[in-house]
């Protein structure tokens, strides 16, 4: 799926995480794309980025809700933009089943347009300190 703007980003992230459906947020990303995951694993390229959402949607993040905060998008030139999102986590779940509490989480992407639309190249979604 391709963005018609960079600024549909962040929202179509949440979408995607809400619905628990990892094939729909990889689709944003570009084929060959590089995402660092919020548990820290590095896929590269759509089919991994799907197998890894999935695997996490299924664990940690089985109950995770987002909610979104801050946004700022910043055009680098006029086919390449970055997007940083705040989102607070909630529902995250530790590997003893207990809940993990809310977690402040940026997702920082650089996105670059196509002739279809705009597409995440790489992104890494980290927890804040």
């Amino acid at each position: 799926m391709s963005l018609a703007a960079p600024d549909d980003f962040p929202r179509a992230f949440a979408n995607g995480w809400a619905a628990h459906d990892a094939k729909a947020l990889a689709a944003l990303f570009a084929e060959d794309a590089d995402f660092l995951t919020l548990t820290g694993h590095w896929a590269e390229g759509r089919k991994a980025i799907a197998a890894t959402l999935t695997g996490e949607l299924a664990g940690a993040f089985a109950r995770a809700k987002l909610v979104t905060g801050r946004t700022k998008t910043r055009a680098l030139s006029a086919d390449v933009a970055q997007v940083m999102q705040r989102y607070v986590l909630s529902g995250i779940v530790h590997p003893d089943g207990s809940d993990a509490g809310r977690v402040g989480a940026i997702l920082s992407a650089v996105l670059v347009a196509a002739p279809q639309g705009w597409q995440v190249a790489a992104a890494q979604f980290t927890a804040e300190a």
